[in-house]
């Protein structure tokens, strides 16, 4: 299975060349947070991938966050802003919708 996600990071850093710029060491984890303004984000998701919104929540009065999902089980976290921007936060596959109280 994490054979799929690794060429898929990979893929989605290569098609959006759009990367938020790092503000510490060269190893921080946001050096490799994807953005592009939302629309864009939005229409990859959903063109490119057949994404469609699984779940959203407001995180604070400046961000949203969004759960993604594909048919084949892939998922994707993406954080969208104010104004106007969307990064990818998390991705990955196997994603299951729960029904009811899972304990």
């Amino acid at each position: 299975m994490s054979s799929r996600i690794i060429p898929a990071v990979v893929c989605l850093s290569l098609l959006w060349q759009v990367v938020l710029p790092a503000s510490g060491a060269a190893g921080s984890p946001i050096a490799e947070v994807i953005c592009a303004p939302r629309a864009e984000m939005l229409q990859r998701l959903t063109l490119t991938y057949g994404a469609q919104l699984a779940g959203q929540g407001v995180r604070n009065l400046e961000m949203v966050m969004e759960v993604w999902t594909t048919p084949r089980g892939d998922w994707t976290l993406v954080q969208s802003y104010t104004d106007g921007r969307a990064c990818i936060v998390a991705m990955g596959e196997a994603w299951e919708v729960v029904e009811g109280d899972p304990a």
